[in-house]
């Protein structure tokens, strides 16, 4: 029979080791993959690498799934508690017919804005939010994307984002990313727009829409660190905060997207219209 002490002992130590799992994700080359998404199997619970491909992750079980992912990658799926170093494999890409294009920009145009007056900042963890903009036949003649609008809300002189471009799948949930490489941005301290080009990306906007989705990274650079102390207790208690939070409009939708647990999730399952919070992300098209 082991004893009551040495029982207690070994709790404690199980508690400490999976209390918080301390990682690496490198390629097969032994190269740290920078940015790449950690996330908690079917939970709202994730961390972004630091750029040296290093991460920490809080967790309570060693046997629940790490879904390892990071652009350019296959996914991997592994047990937390055999996450300390974490290879993964390059995607092959089919490289698409280069055209080149002589385009003369005689006219743009914005779509995306919103008539509502109510913003929302959310401080959500590593969940990634995501904006559907549908086709329309009217954007024939400025299918291109050259810029994308975000709004944030940031206390931190600049904080580091990713945003996606996606495809649509059958079910009506963004699929396979529009982009080959990260598209990492910085936006300023304070509540504003940030608008950034992407023409150079010659990306345009499919006829089944296009999902545009911001991922906050869990970083260290982004994080600003809180201390309180309740005056009747005297604990103190240190509170952490990514930045940027994101902006959203209340406005009328069927469907509100998310990445969380490791998947794409709808809000709605009704397919009716319903008051969502929606990331204020504007695009402008071109010729």
């Amino acid at each position: 029979m082991i004893p009551k002490k040495l029982l207690l002992f070994l709790f404690l130590i199980s508690v400490s080791v999976y209390g918080q799992i301390k990682g690496v994700v490198l390629d097969q080359n032994n190269k740290p993959i920078p940015y790449a998404s950690i996330w908690v199997e079917n939970e709202n619970i994730g961390v972004s690498a630091e750029e040296n491909g290093t991460f920490t992750i809080n967790i309570n079980n060693g046997n629940k799934n790490l879904i390892i992912s990071a652009l350019g990658f296959e996914k991997k799926i592994i047990k937390a508690s055999q996450a300390q170093t974490v290879q993964l494999i390059p995607l092959v890409f089919a490289l698409d017919e280069v055209v080149v294009l002589n385009k003369k920009e005689t006219k743009t145009i914005e779509i995306g804005k919103t008539d509502t007056q109510i913003y929302q900042a959310f401080e959500n963890g590593s969940k990634i939010d995501a904006k559907f903009f549908p086709y329309k036949p009217s954007y024939k003649k400025t299918k291109f994307i050259k810029q994308v609008s975000i709004y944030t809300d940031s206390k931190i002189e600049e904080a580091a984002i990713r945003i996606h471009f996606y495809d649509v799948d059958s079910s009506g949930l963004p699929a396979d990313e529009l982009l080959n490489k990260n598209f990492i941005v910085i936006v300023k301290k304070g509540q504003r727009y940030s608008v950034f080009d992407v023409s150079d990306f010659n990306l345009s906007i499919p006829q089944s829409g296009i999902f545009v989705a911001i991922e906050r990274l869990i970083i260290e650079k982004n994080k600003l660190e809180k201390t309180t102390t309740d005056l009747i207790t005297k604990t103190t208690k240190v509170s952490k905060t990514y930045y940027p939070l994101i902006l959203c409009g209340y406005v009328e939708r069927p469907f509100l997207y998310g990445f969380y647990g490791g998947k794409w999730n709808k809000s709605n399952q009704e397919n009716t219209n319903i008051m969502v919070y929606e990331p204020a992300i504007t695009l402008v098209l071109s010729n």
